[in-house]
């Protein structure tokens, strides 16, 4: 076992011992969980830098993270499933994504789905950059060593103000930055863009410092860079520099798969699930989707001695992307479209690049040794406009619909956008997102609760759930985005984004997890399909949002709409283009 020990810091009463229908109450645990891999078991080969990380006596790398676990005081009432919430920049997100909770409120149960199931939820710091926040789950990894001491690299570190300033952080959104090597760095560069993948201005070297403002002066600083004439709102500005250090970035999808698998196999006497855990439900949601696709990519749910980690599991609104975690100088909040995390694969099943002749399927790795997790893809409008979702159900070409394997269903969840929609309708959003008109009001939440309840009869019962529903091109509710321009132009102030990004194929060299073109090699880009829409500009694929007169959790949300059913006209920036025309691309 990977876990050497857990550690519990507080426990206590959840909600102050709410009860929640038959399960009754549950209790709140949190701690730290300590680890120790061995470099040379092949579970392990795929995680980058991880043989020049400093190792114990052992010969194994320790490393820690923070956990939190919600159980039922009484194991009798629960189900006796795990159900893990991929944190999102060290944040909870399946109380609010799943539950219902208000997006301001920490730990609040909602309206109490996941605990009036039974279920034991985990979660667990993956992510080595997380701000020092009070209530954050991180992950304390180890920096890799070669032998002049600790490994240094270039790093290109991209940032896009909300407000003017005249000093930035060197990271996305105040996560901790990679500090410069060195305060001179006369080969250091800083462009600007008008938008992500733009033309690209390179600022004066002289007209920039590593340090920041301070009581009227300018200090030196390893981590924020200051420009005297200052950095302009909703310009993308990026910094390409040497960095001092190197975190084993992909030692958070270890301590993900080595903790859960502990809850769910060990008989030790510090596992607070032993005995108890006979199903594991994974959900992760954008990010956390994207680390959910990049974990079974690596085939990491599959521990240390070959036992499946997650039985099922949602990746929700991640669209066709993984992301930076498992990559030397790996940035895991990085949204930028030139990144690692934007390369092929991005279907469940191999297939074959003709551009690059790459092939490779997301699943090719577990699919070989034939271990099938069940797998739910879901996303909405924006991922199709702008997360590139319809590359997971059709060819790279672009010319053909691909059917997925018998254990993955892709869901679309038509006329929604990336953040589930709230009332009162406004331009901006608790993350910082602005929008040239109001967000979407669609809440997807019900659609959501629909899929944990199919995926758990799947896994549980294998019940199999309803078909795959998402655009095609075979019935020609998939379509080239461009060619919805004239449709949007006349819906009165709605237009059509003048920079529709196409995601590029990307050559980092020739080492997978180790950048060595910076900026990367641009090749042709692939194609970018959407949902067609009808003349109101309502999508014709996927399933529309709920109605009313549900409860909360039916299935409902996976079973076809009644004839004649017309879902709600959606504002024309549901199908992503909000998310495409904000002012900060802030995601999740």
């Amino acid at each position: 076992m990977a876990v050497t020990s857990i550690d519990i810091r507080e426990r206590g009463p959840y909600g102050g011992g709410i009860t929640f229908g038959e399960t009754g109450a549950y209790e709140q645990l949190d701690g730290t969980v300590h680890f120790a891999v061995d470099p040379a078991n092949p579970a392990n080969n795929l995680i980058t830098d991880l043989e020049l990380a400093p190792r114990n006596q052992a010969g194994l790398v320790e490393f820690s993270a923070d956990f939190r676990i919600l159980r039922p005081v009484d194991r009798r009432k629960g189900s006796h499933k795990l159900f893990f919430d991929v944190v999102n920049r060290g944040n909870v997100l399946s109380l609010r994504r799943i539950n219902s909770a208000p997006g301001n409120a920490h730990m609040d149960p909602g309206n109490g789905f996941l605990m009036r199931r039974g279920y034991t939820q985990v979660w667990c710091g993956w992510q080595h950059d997380v701000p020092q926040e009070p209530g954050a789950l991180r992950v304390n990894v180890p920096n890799a060593l070669d032998a002049n001491g600790p490994v240094t690299g270039r790093i290109a570190v991209t940032f896009q103000p909300n407000e003017a300033a005249t000093t930035q952080m060197l990271s996305d959104r105040g996560h901790l930055p990679y500090p410069a090597s060195g305060l001179e760095q006369p080969d250091a560069e800083l462009t600007v863009q008008d938008y992500d993948a733009g033309p690209a201005t390179v600022i004066p070297r002289s007209d920039w410092s590593f340090g920041r403002l301070e009581q009227g002066g300018v200090v030196p600083d390893s981590t924020h860079i200051h420009m005297a004439s200052g950095f302009e709102a909703g310009k993308v500005y990026r910094c390409v520099y040497t960095t001092a250090t190197a975190p084993v970035v992909g030692l958070g999808l270890a301590a993900v798969r080595d903790f859960v698998s502990h809850l769910r196999y060990s008989s030790n006497r510090d596992n607070p699930c032993a005995g108890d855990i006979q199903h594991t439900l994974a959900f992760g949601s954008s990010q956390s989707g994207r680390f959910l696709r990049h974990m079974l990519y690596l085939a990491m749910n599959q521990d240390e001695s070959d036992r499946p980690v997650f039985d099922g599991i949602i990746a929700h609104i991640a669209g066709g992307r993984r992301g930076e975690f498992n990559q030397r100088f790996g940035q895991p909040s990085n949204l930028v479209e030139a990144s690692t995390g934007s390369l092929f694969p991005f279907a469940d099943i191999e297939q074959s690049d003709p551009e690059t002749g790459q092939t490779d399927g997301l699943l090719s790795r577990l699919t070989a040794r034939g271990k099938f997790p069940r797998l739910f893809l879901t996303n909405t409008s924006s991922e199709y406009w702008a997360g590139h979702a319809a590359l997971t159900h059709i060819d790279a070409t672009g010319s053909r619909d691909i059917t997925p394997s018998d254990f993955v269903r892709i869901y679309h969840f038509s006329g929604a956008q990336h953040n589930a929609g709230v009332l009162p309708l406004g331009h901006t959003q608790p993350t910082g997102a602005k929008g040239l008109h109001p967000f979407n009001w669609v809440d997807w939440r019900p659609l959501m609760r629909a899929a944990v309840v199919r995926l758990d009869e799947w896994v549980s019962n294998d019940t199999p759930p309803p078909p795959s529903r998402h655009p095609r091109l075979d019935d020609s509710t998939a379509v080239p985005s461009e060619s919805l321009n004239s449709i949007f132009q006349a819906i009165p102030q709605a237009g059509f984004p003048e920079h529709l990004r196409h995601l590029a194929r990307f050559d980092f060299g020739p080492h997978d997890g180790i950048t060595g073109n910076l900026p990367p090699v641009t090749g042709k880009s692939y194609p970018a399909l959407v949902s067609n829409v009808d003349r109101d500009g309502n999508e014709l694929a996927g399933h529309p949002p709920p109605r009313r007169g549900r409860a909360p959790g039916h299935a409902h949300g996976l079973e076809p709409a009644p004839p004649g059913h017309r879902r709600p006209r959606p504002n024309p920036q549901d199908h992503g283009l909000n998310r495409a025309l904000r002012l900060h691309p802030a995601g999740t």
